[in-house]
Protein backbone atom coordinates (compact mmCIF):
# COMPACT_ATOMS: atom_id res chain seq x y z
CA UNK A 1 0.00 0.00 0.00
CA UNK A 2 1.38 3.41 -0.95
CA UNK A 3 2.89 5.50 2.10
CA UNK A 4 1.85 9.37 2.40
CA UNK A 5 4.07 9.94 5.70
CA UNK A 6 7.55 9.53 4.26
CA UNK A 7 7.05 11.78 1.73
CA UNK A 8 5.31 14.41 3.60
CA UNK A 9 7.98 14.20 6.18
CA UNK A 10 10.82 14.58 2.94
CA UNK A 11 9.11 17.67 1.33
CA UNK A 12 8.47 19.39 5.27
CA UNK A 13 12.55 18.69 5.43
CA UNK A 14 12.72 20.00 2.22
CA UNK A 15 10.66 23.23 2.50
CA UNK A 16 11.19 23.96 6.04
CA UNK A 17 14.44 25.48 6.01
CA UNK A 18 13.70 28.21 3.23
CA UNK A 19 9.75 28.93 4.77
CA UNK A 20 11.70 30.27 7.72
CA UNK A 21 10.09 33.54 9.84
CA UNK A 22 11.59 36.19 7.62
CA UNK A 23 9.88 34.50 4.48
CA UNK A 24 6.66 34.18 5.51
CA UNK A 25 6.31 37.43 7.43
CA UNK A 26 7.46 38.54 3.76
CA UNK A 27 4.58 36.61 2.06
CA UNK A 28 2.09 37.98 4.58
CA UNK A 29 3.17 41.44 4.05
CA UNK A 30 3.10 40.95 0.20
CA UNK A 31 -0.54 39.60 0.66
CA UNK A 32 -1.68 42.28 2.73
CA UNK A 33 -0.67 44.87 0.74
CA UNK A 34 -2.29 43.37 -2.36
CA UNK A 35 -5.21 43.16 -0.44
CA UNK A 36 -4.99 46.51 0.30
CA UNK A 37 -4.46 47.82 -3.00
CA UNK A 38 -7.30 45.73 -4.32
CA UNK A 39 -9.68 47.31 -1.78
CA UNK A 40 -8.50 50.58 -2.79
CA UNK A 41 -9.00 50.05 -6.26
CA UNK A 42 -12.53 48.97 -5.85
CA UNK A 43 -12.87 52.03 -3.30
CA UNK A 44 -12.42 54.10 -6.24
CA UNK A 45 -15.55 52.27 -7.86
CA UNK A 46 -17.69 52.52 -5.09
CA UNK A 47 -17.04 56.17 -4.49
CA UNK A 48 -18.00 56.77 -7.96
CA UNK A 49 -21.12 54.58 -7.84
CA UNK A 50 -22.28 56.20 -4.55
CA UNK A 51 -21.84 59.59 -5.58
CA UNK A 52 -23.88 59.09 -9.08
CA UNK A 53 -26.47 57.24 -7.24
CA UNK A 54 -26.66 59.89 -4.66
CA UNK A 55 -26.91 62.55 -7.69
CA UNK A 56 -29.11 60.58 -9.65
CA UNK A 57 -27.15 59.09 -11.96
CA UNK A 58 -25.10 55.57 -13.17
CA UNK A 59 -21.13 56.33 -12.44
CA UNK A 60 -18.98 53.90 -14.23
CA UNK A 61 -20.86 51.22 -16.86
CA UNK A 62 -18.87 50.81 -19.66
CA UNK A 63 -15.81 48.92 -18.51
CA UNK A 64 -17.17 45.38 -17.65
CA UNK A 65 -16.16 42.67 -15.96
CA UNK A 66 -17.47 39.04 -15.03
CA UNK A 67 -21.00 40.96 -17.10
CA UNK A 68 -21.19 43.13 -13.92
CA UNK A 69 -21.58 47.11 -15.53
CA UNK A 70 -18.56 49.23 -14.44
CA UNK A 71 -16.38 46.63 -12.23
CA UNK A 72 -13.23 46.55 -14.52
CA UNK A 73 -12.96 50.28 -14.42
CA UNK A 74 -10.30 50.62 -11.68
CA UNK A 75 -8.41 48.13 -13.95
CA UNK A 76 -8.36 50.63 -17.03
CA UNK A 77 -7.96 53.99 -15.05
CA UNK A 78 -4.51 51.60 -13.59
CA UNK A 79 -3.79 50.62 -17.14
CA UNK A 80 -4.34 54.51 -18.31
CA UNK A 81 -1.74 55.72 -15.95
CA UNK A 82 0.91 52.86 -16.99
CA UNK A 83 1.13 54.34 -19.56
CA UNK A 84 1.07 58.18 -19.44
CA UNK A 85 4.38 59.99 -19.81
CA UNK A 86 5.77 61.21 -16.52
CA UNK A 87 6.28 64.89 -17.05
CA UNK A 88 8.98 66.82 -15.23
CA UNK A 89 8.70 70.98 -15.24
CA UNK A 90 12.14 71.95 -16.79
CA UNK A 91 12.60 73.97 -13.10
CA UNK A 92 11.89 71.59 -11.04
CA UNK A 93 14.21 69.85 -8.73
CA UNK A 94 13.93 66.53 -10.81
CA UNK A 95 15.04 63.81 -7.22
CA UNK A 96 12.66 66.06 -5.11
CA UNK A 97 10.12 65.92 -7.38
CA UNK A 98 10.13 61.76 -8.08
CA UNK A 99 10.72 61.03 -3.89
CA UNK A 100 7.19 63.32 -3.28
CA UNK A 101 5.04 60.48 -4.27
CA UNK A 102 7.13 57.92 -2.13
CA UNK A 103 7.46 59.80 0.74
CA UNK A 104 3.25 60.40 0.69
CA UNK A 105 2.63 56.34 0.25
CA UNK A 106 5.09 55.01 2.19
CA UNK A 107 4.18 56.04 5.86
CA UNK A 108 0.33 54.96 4.40
CA UNK A 109 1.63 51.60 3.84
CA UNK A 110 3.97 50.92 6.83
CA UNK A 111 0.89 51.73 9.58
CA UNK A 112 -0.58 48.24 8.55
CA UNK A 113 1.92 46.39 10.30
CA UNK A 114 0.51 47.37 13.83
CA UNK A 115 -3.33 46.76 12.34
CA UNK A 116 -4.68 43.88 13.98
CA UNK A 117 -7.36 42.26 11.62
CA UNK A 118 -8.17 39.87 13.96
CA UNK A 119 -6.84 38.29 17.53
CA UNK A 120 -4.65 35.96 15.95
CA UNK A 121 -3.27 38.85 13.07
CA UNK A 122 -0.94 41.47 13.68
CA UNK A 123 2.57 41.63 11.99
CA UNK A 124 3.78 43.62 14.98
CA UNK A 125 2.20 43.71 18.57
CA UNK A 126 4.53 46.19 19.67
CA UNK A 127 3.81 48.26 22.83
CA UNK A 128 4.12 51.42 21.39
CA UNK A 129 1.89 50.76 18.49
CA UNK A 130 -0.25 53.97 18.96
CA UNK A 131 2.84 56.23 19.42
CA UNK A 132 3.94 54.31 16.06
CA UNK A 133 0.73 55.19 14.22
CA UNK A 134 0.88 58.98 15.59
CA UNK A 135 4.49 59.17 14.15
CA UNK A 136 3.60 57.85 10.66
CA UNK A 137 0.28 59.47 10.48
CA UNK A 138 2.44 62.78 10.71
CA UNK A 139 5.01 61.55 8.35
CA UNK A 140 2.62 61.87 5.16
CA UNK A 141 2.39 65.71 5.22
CA UNK A 142 6.50 65.54 3.78
CA UNK A 143 5.59 64.08 0.89
CA UNK A 144 3.12 67.05 -0.04
CA UNK A 145 5.23 69.70 0.75
CA UNK A 146 8.16 68.03 -1.19
CA UNK A 147 5.51 68.06 -4.02
CA UNK A 148 4.66 71.72 -3.77
CA UNK A 149 8.18 72.49 -3.29
CA UNK A 150 10.16 70.58 -5.76
CA UNK A 151 7.02 71.56 -8.77
CA UNK A 152 9.01 75.26 -8.44
CA UNK A 153 4.95 76.74 -9.30
CA UNK A 154 3.29 78.83 -7.36
CA UNK A 155 -0.38 76.68 -7.14
CA UNK A 156 1.46 73.41 -6.41
CA UNK A 157 3.17 75.69 -3.85
CA UNK A 158 0.10 77.49 -2.74
CA UNK A 159 -2.29 74.03 -2.17
CA UNK A 160 1.24 72.10 -0.64
CA UNK A 161 1.41 75.06 2.29
CA UNK A 162 -2.68 75.15 2.99
CA UNK A 163 -2.18 71.12 3.39
CA UNK A 164 1.04 71.54 5.90
CA UNK A 165 -1.57 74.23 8.24
CA UNK A 166 -4.20 71.92 7.60
CA UNK A 167 -2.46 68.91 8.69
CA UNK A 168 -0.80 70.48 11.71
CA UNK A 169 -4.27 72.16 12.73
CA UNK A 170 -6.02 68.77 13.16
CA UNK A 171 -3.18 66.12 14.15
CA UNK A 172 -3.46 68.26 17.39
CA UNK A 173 -6.99 67.55 17.59
CA UNK A 174 -6.26 63.67 16.37
CA UNK A 175 -3.19 63.09 19.13
CA UNK A 176 -5.72 64.64 21.59
CA UNK A 177 -8.71 62.14 20.97
CA UNK A 178 -5.90 59.54 20.62
CA UNK A 179 -4.83 60.32 24.28
CA UNK A 180 -8.47 59.76 25.56
CA UNK A 181 -8.40 56.45 23.96
CA UNK A 182 -4.64 55.72 25.83
CA UNK A 183 -6.44 56.75 29.42
CA UNK A 184 -9.49 54.58 28.73
CA UNK A 185 -7.44 51.45 27.75
CA UNK A 186 -4.26 52.22 30.02
CA UNK A 187 -1.98 51.15 27.05
CA UNK A 188 -0.38 51.97 23.98
CA UNK A 189 -0.89 48.33 22.01
CA UNK A 190 -3.40 48.21 19.93
CA UNK A 191 -4.50 44.83 20.97
CA UNK A 192 -4.98 46.31 24.01
CA UNK A 193 -7.42 48.99 23.19
CA UNK A 194 -9.62 46.66 21.82
CA UNK A 195 -9.32 43.77 24.45
CA UNK A 196 -10.18 46.79 26.87
CA UNK A 197 -13.83 47.24 24.78
CA UNK A 198 -16.32 44.47 26.15
CA UNK A 199 -19.95 44.52 24.58
CA UNK A 200 -21.75 47.09 22.39
CA UNK A 201 -22.34 49.46 25.90
CA UNK A 202 -19.05 48.90 26.97
CA UNK A 203 -17.05 50.39 22.96
CA UNK A 204 -15.30 53.68 23.40
CA UNK A 205 -17.83 55.77 21.30
CA UNK A 206 -20.58 55.35 24.15
CA UNK A 207 -18.21 57.19 26.44
CA UNK A 208 -15.96 59.07 24.22
CA UNK A 209 -18.21 60.04 21.60
CA UNK A 210 -16.93 63.84 21.19
CA UNK A 211 -13.56 62.35 20.74
CA UNK A 212 -14.62 59.96 18.15
CA UNK A 213 -16.37 62.77 16.37
CA UNK A 214 -13.08 64.97 16.69
CA UNK A 215 -10.98 62.16 15.22
CA UNK A 216 -12.91 61.01 12.45
CA UNK A 217 -13.43 64.75 11.36
CA UNK A 218 -9.43 65.22 12.01
CA UNK A 219 -8.84 62.35 9.72
CA UNK A 220 -11.09 63.97 7.00
CA UNK A 221 -9.14 66.49 7.43
CA UNK A 222 -5.78 65.16 7.80
CA UNK A 223 -6.35 63.00 4.09
CA UNK A 224 -7.16 66.46 2.55
CA UNK A 225 -10.82 65.08 1.38
CA UNK A 226 -13.88 67.45 0.60
CA UNK A 227 -15.35 69.41 2.43
CA UNK A 228 -11.49 70.28 3.86
CA UNK A 229 -10.21 69.53 0.09
CA UNK A 230 -8.28 73.11 -0.14
CA UNK A 231 -4.99 71.66 -1.03
CA UNK A 232 -6.46 70.63 -4.08
CA UNK A 233 -8.86 73.62 -5.02
CA UNK A 234 -9.19 73.08 -8.63
CA UNK A 235 -11.96 76.17 -8.81
CA UNK A 236 -8.87 78.40 -7.52
CA UNK A 237 -5.50 76.40 -7.61
CA UNK A 238 -5.88 74.00 -10.10
CA UNK A 239 -5.91 70.61 -8.62
CA UNK A 240 -2.79 72.43 -5.90
CA UNK A 241 0.44 70.46 -4.90
CA UNK A 242 0.08 67.51 -7.76
CA UNK A 243 -0.89 69.71 -10.97
CA UNK A 244 2.13 68.98 -12.24
CA UNK A 245 2.09 65.29 -11.72
CA UNK A 246 1.38 62.53 -14.49
CA UNK A 247 1.15 59.12 -14.90
CA UNK A 248 2.60 57.00 -12.09
CA UNK A 249 3.66 59.24 -10.40
CA UNK A 250 0.34 61.00 -10.07
CA UNK A 251 -0.90 57.32 -9.42
CA UNK A 252 1.35 57.07 -6.40
CA UNK A 253 -0.32 60.32 -4.83
CA UNK A 254 -4.21 58.98 -5.90
CA UNK A 255 -3.44 55.53 -4.12
CA UNK A 256 -1.74 57.48 -0.80
CA UNK A 257 -4.93 59.39 -0.62
CA UNK A 258 -7.32 56.47 -0.69
CA UNK A 259 -5.01 54.03 1.37
CA UNK A 260 -5.51 56.38 4.32
CA UNK A 261 -8.88 56.65 3.86
CA UNK A 262 -9.19 53.47 4.36
CA UNK A 263 -6.95 53.29 7.53
CA UNK A 264 -8.99 56.63 9.29
CA UNK A 265 -11.82 54.50 8.86
CA UNK A 266 -9.99 51.20 10.24
CA UNK A 267 -8.37 53.03 12.99
CA UNK A 268 -11.93 54.30 14.03
CA UNK A 269 -13.68 51.29 14.38
CA UNK A 270 -10.03 49.89 16.46
CA UNK A 271 -10.30 53.30 18.49
CA UNK A 272 -13.81 53.85 19.28
CA UNK A 273 -16.17 50.68 17.78
CA UNK A 274 -14.83 47.58 19.45
CA UNK A 275 -11.71 46.56 16.29
CA UNK A 276 -12.71 43.19 15.68
CA UNK A 277 -15.19 42.36 18.71
CA UNK A 278 -18.68 41.11 18.10
CA UNK A 279 -21.53 43.48 18.89
CA UNK A 280 -23.39 40.77 20.14
CA UNK A 281 -20.18 39.56 22.84
CA UNK A 282 -21.98 38.97 26.10
CA UNK A 283 -25.71 39.25 24.34
CA UNK A 284 -25.41 35.55 22.79
CA UNK A 285 -23.64 32.51 24.19
CA UNK A 286 -19.98 31.74 23.55
CA UNK A 287 -20.65 29.24 21.48
CA UNK A 288 -22.25 30.98 18.76
CA UNK A 289 -20.34 32.55 15.60
CA UNK A 290 -22.21 35.57 15.95
CA UNK A 291 -20.45 36.26 18.83
CA UNK A 292 -17.17 35.23 17.90
CA UNK A 293 -14.47 38.26 17.27
CA UNK A 294 -13.04 37.98 14.27
CA UNK A 295 -11.59 39.62 10.80
CA UNK A 296 -15.13 39.11 9.73
CA UNK A 297 -16.57 41.96 12.42
CA UNK A 298 -13.73 44.22 11.49
CA UNK A 299 -14.30 44.18 8.13
CA UNK A 300 -18.24 44.84 8.09
CA UNK A 301 -17.41 47.76 10.49
CA UNK A 302 -14.54 49.34 8.56
CA UNK A 303 -17.08 49.84 5.32
CA UNK A 304 -19.48 52.24 7.41
CA UNK A 305 -16.70 55.46 8.08
CA UNK A 306 -15.46 54.10 4.75
CA UNK A 307 -18.93 54.97 3.18
CA UNK A 308 -19.03 58.20 5.30
CA UNK A 309 -16.03 59.45 3.39
CA UNK A 310 -17.95 59.04 0.37
CA UNK A 311 -21.36 60.51 1.51
CA UNK A 312 -19.54 64.09 3.35
CA UNK A 313 -17.87 64.50 -0.52
CA UNK A 314 -20.95 64.04 -1.94
CA UNK A 315 -23.01 66.22 0.84
CA UNK A 316 -21.00 69.01 1.40
CA UNK A 317 -19.31 71.88 -0.41
CA UNK A 318 -15.92 72.93 0.15
CA UNK A 319 -14.92 75.21 3.03
CA UNK A 320 -12.63 77.99 2.77
CA UNK A 321 -9.57 77.96 3.92
CA UNK A 322 -10.09 80.27 7.22
CA UNK A 323 -13.19 78.32 8.21
CA UNK A 324 -11.10 75.24 7.92
CA UNK A 325 -8.80 76.87 10.68
CA UNK A 326 -11.00 78.14 12.48
CA UNK A 327 -12.67 74.76 12.63
CA UNK A 328 -9.46 72.78 13.69
CA UNK A 329 -8.48 75.48 16.61
CA UNK A 330 -11.23 76.88 17.84
CA UNK A 331 -13.70 74.30 18.05
CA UNK A 332 -12.28 70.63 17.99
CA UNK A 333 -8.77 71.29 20.14
CA UNK A 334 -10.87 72.95 22.31
CA UNK A 335 -13.59 70.09 22.43
CA UNK A 336 -11.30 67.54 23.00
CA UNK A 337 -9.48 69.28 25.77
CA UNK A 338 -13.01 69.79 28.02
CA UNK A 339 -13.65 66.37 27.48
CA UNK A 340 -9.90 64.98 28.54
CA UNK A 341 -10.84 66.76 31.67
CA UNK A 342 -14.06 64.93 32.00
CA UNK A 343 -12.80 61.80 31.22
CA UNK A 344 -10.19 62.41 33.70
CA UNK A 345 -12.92 62.86 36.41
CA UNK A 346 -14.54 59.64 35.47
CA UNK A 347 -11.39 57.36 35.52
CA UNK A 348 -10.53 58.88 38.76
CA UNK A 349 -13.81 57.93 40.69
CA UNK A 350 -14.20 54.96 38.17
CA UNK A 351 -17.58 56.02 36.72
CA UNK A 352 -17.83 54.28 33.49
CA UNK A 353 -16.36 50.89 31.89
CA UNK A 354 -12.78 51.93 33.34
CA UNK A 355 -11.07 50.71 35.97
CA UNK A 356 -8.94 53.53 36.62
CA UNK A 357 -5.45 54.23 34.95
CA UNK A 358 -4.32 57.33 35.27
Amino acid sequence: MWEWEPIRDWLSGLITPYWSSPVLIAVQTLIVMVCIILTMAFYTLAERKVIGWIQSRRGPNRVNLFWVPGLGQPFADVIKLMFKEILIPADASGFLFRLAPFLALVPSLAIWAVIPFSPEHAFANIDAGLLYILALTSMGVYGIILAGWASNSKYAFLGAMRSAAQIVAYEIAMGFAMVGVLMAAGSLNVGVIIQAQHGLFGWNWTWLFPLALVYFISGVAETNRAPFDVAEGESEIVAGFHVDYSGMAFALFFIAEYVNMILISALTVIFFFGGWLSPFDGWLPDGSWLAAPGFFWFGLKTLFPMFTFLWLRATFPRYRYDQIMRLGWKALIPVTLVWLLVEGVMVYFHVGPWKGHL
